[in-house]
């Protein structure tokens, strides 16, 4: 059992038995139980709801981090297949990643996740994504500093998936958090909500 899930156990019996402790008629007990049951299932909804819409997250980091992604206008020309790869350092491990506009979130393989020492037991509960191939399940992580060009981004959420391959994908959790972004020709440009000091 994960430290996660044994804490989610632990949360539910400490009120439990502190009910039991109090020697209360079974139907009252039952009641209270039920009632603290139902309001950690409304808790975990509530967390899970949050840490997947990346808008909320993004206003909740800024709310008590401040902008975590500065730097400068960055350029990015289009690859030979079409697509806008760029060099990113994630904890200092360089990796080409697939700038993905139609991806919510970063998604890492697991190789990637490994070699950047990202933490994989963040997340108890594996979480499922939909992707163009169909329904995958991946395991949630923060990564604590990520670099691309001349922009710097902390405290980005990404999940860890086993099909993936060696095709990283930098999502919509990381272009949300940016001023602008757009295509100019053959060109994505890249603008960071603050320069860096």
């Amino acid at each position: 059992m994960t430290p996660g899930a044994l804490a989610l156990v632990l949360m539910l019996i400490l009120p439990v038995m502190a009910l039991a402790a109090r020697r209360l008629p079974m139907g009252q007990l039952a009641t209270m139980a039920l009632a603290w049951v139902g309001i950690f299932a409304i808790a975990i909804v509530i967390v899970s709801f949050v840490s997947q819409n990346s808008s909320l997250t993004n206003g909740i980091n800024s709310v008590f981090y401040g902008d975590s992604v500065t730097g400068s206008e960055t350029r990015i020309t289009k690859g030979e297949d079409g697509h806008f790869h760029a060099r990113v350092s994630i904890n200092g491990v360089s990796r080409t990643m697939l700038i993905d506009s139609g991806a919510t979130t970063i998604a890492l393989s697991q190789e990637t996740a490994r070699a950047a020492g990202l933490d994989l037991e963040e997340s108890p509960f594996p979480v499922l994504v939909e992707t163009a191939n169909g329904t995958v399940s991946g395991k949630r992580t923060t990564i604590p500093n990520l670099k691309l060009g001349s922009i710097d981004a902390e405290g980005l959420g990404a999940i860890v998936q086993d099909n993936l391959g060696d095709q990283d994908l930098l999502g919509m959790n990381f272009l949300s958090r940016l001023k602008s972004w757009r295509v100019e020709g053959n060109t994505l440009i890249l603008v960071p909500a603050s320069k860096q000091t």
